[in-house]
């Protein structure tokens, strides 16, 4: 207030009252445009008038619900669980998915190295009767 800056320079406010009003109007002018300059600066930034414009629409989206927003209960557990379980939901079923191919790939390869064992089985097979008959 001007009583506070002239109690400050009373010196200079009994000498001259009209110049110390002058430079108390000067100084509170110069201190609010110094004050919107960086608010201005923090703005731009910031990118803040965008933000408080997308906040402002949110704002107007919720005066036109008809239910209530979300609110924490106050029990983490539940909290989280609306936002974790879709997501392991569809983690167990990818790893279910990826169990089966798994499980293919694997039945595959056994199915293959019963094959060979069989194959090697008949070549043992067809070399015993060879070396017979050659005996």
């Amino acid at each position: 207030s001007y009583q506070r800056f002239a109690n400050c320079y009373r010196c200079f406010y009994k000498l001259q009252p009209e110049m110390t009003r002058s430079i108390y109007d000067q100084f509170i002018s110069q201190l609010q445009a110094s004050i919107k300059e960086e608010i201005q600066e923090v703005k731009d930034e910031g990118n803040l008038e965008v933000l408080f414009n997308s906040l402002d629409k949110i704002v107007e989206e919720a005066k036109n619900r008809e239910e209530p927003a979300w609110r924490p209960s106050g029990i983490p557990e539940e909290d989280v669980r609306s936002a974790v379980v879709p997501y392991l939901l569809k983690h167990r079923a990818y790893l279910r998915r990826s169990l089966r191919e798994k499980e293919e790939e694997n039945r595959k390869v056994a199915e293959a190295v019963l094959a060979g064992r069989d194959k090697i089985a008949e070549l043992q097979r067809l070399i015993q009767v060879r070396k017979r008959a050659w005996q």
